[in-house]
């Protein structure tokens, strides 16, 4: 068997960096970083795994309990940055890739998929799935896209409690190699659209337009974790909408102008402001708003969000009035003389 196999070395997440590996299998515990922990449950293109040792005390975090369980201990790496910085190289370090969208938006869906995790299970055991089944779908791949679909579709107001059996219930699995990612499919398809028509729709619950909150949060600490990163997501879009506008950058010369009404204007901000949240989670830079076409399934979805947010805005904005024409009113028809 020697000719089959190959020696795999444990690196560190700095040797890591730049590396993409089919799957991670990261070892954390009460001295981790936020920014390795980053690194390293990014390398996976199929696959990331965190193991969290909770029986390592560290001298340097003596004030984590004794009794910390793996979810505290990742909400403790989420809240320590390794770097010693000066207030100057703090500001600067506010503004960069540890604080922009993408970092926080992925430390809040990993938080989100942790903290709810209890909860979609026991939906899973009760959906009206055989204990095998549920225990296969609990157990599969596809349960964290399934989960993270769950998510967005509660955000967009439909009751997943009741949405799952009923789904469940509509098909037979027959002999389906994956239920979870039959249910994942079948969830995305019964929820493309928000909840509601018309006037009775209900505003999506998406930080900064894009990011699909996470409720029913039980745990104190996630919670915590949770609306911490919610209020530096939204902090971070309205920074980069303020400086964008104020120094009239590229993207903006597509915009018409503001509305002069003061809620018009609220509105017509908070449009724009997933617009610049969209721009810096996906590192855009360009003339156009929304830059190139999407990569990803999960940049598909946001980049309809913003694009539905940057047409609002257009509606929302004042038009540049251009004088019009006098009407030209068609002269009177006559009636022909009868022969």
């Amino acid at each position: 068997m020697a000719e089959h196999l190959e020696l795999g070395y444990a690196v560190t997440s700095h040797r890591a960096q730049g590396v993409t590996v089919d799957a991670s299998h990261v070892l954390a515990g009460t001295s981790t970083i936020r920014e390795n922990f980053y690194v390293a449950m990014t390398r996976g293109s199929h696959a990331n795994h965190a193991y969290i040792a909770t029986d390592r005390p560290d001298a340097a975090h003596d004030d984590i309990p004794s009794s910390a369980t793996g979810r505290s201990i990742i909400a403790e790496i989420l809240q320590h940055t390794g770097a010693q910085l000066s207030a100057h190289e703090t500001i600067i370090a506010e503004q960069g890739n540890w604080t922009g969208v993408a970092q926080l938006a992925a430390e809040y869906e990993t938080l989100a998929a942790a903290a709810q995790r209890d909860r979609w299970e026991r939906l899973i055991q009760a959906s009206g799935l055989t204990p095998e089944e549920a225990d296969d779908a609990i157990a599969s791949p596809a349960f964290g896209p399934l989960t993270a679909e769950l998510r967005r579709a509660e955000a967009d107001n439909h009751n997943v409690q009741s949405l799952l059996p009923a789904l469940v219930r509509a098909r037979a699995f027959g002999d389906a190699d994956d239920i979870a990612a039959v249910l994942h499919h079948r969830v995305a398809r019964a929820t493309s659209r928000p909840s509601g028509a018309g006037r009775t729709r209900n505003t999506p619950r998406l930080i900064a337009g894009l990011i699909p909150e996470a409720t029913g949060v039980i745990d104190r600490e996630m919670a915590d974790a949770l609306t911490e990163r919610q209020a530096l997501i939204e902090s971070r879009a309205h920074a980069l909408l303020d400086a964008a506008l104020a120094d009239g950058q590229s993207w903006t010369a597509h915009l018409s102008r503001p509305p002069e009404h003061p809620q018009t204007r609220k509105a017509w901000r908070r449009c724009l402001l997933t617009v610049a949240a969209y721009r810096d989670r996906y590192a855009i830079t360009g003339q156009l708003p929304l830059g190139s076409p999407a990569q990803s399934d999960t940049q598909r979805i946001d980049a309809g969000r913003a694009s539905a947010a940057l047409g609002r805005a257009q509606k929302l904005a004042d038009p540049v009035r251009v004088p019009a024409d006098p009407p030209i009113r068609p002269a009177p028809s006559r009636a022909q003389p009868r022969l």
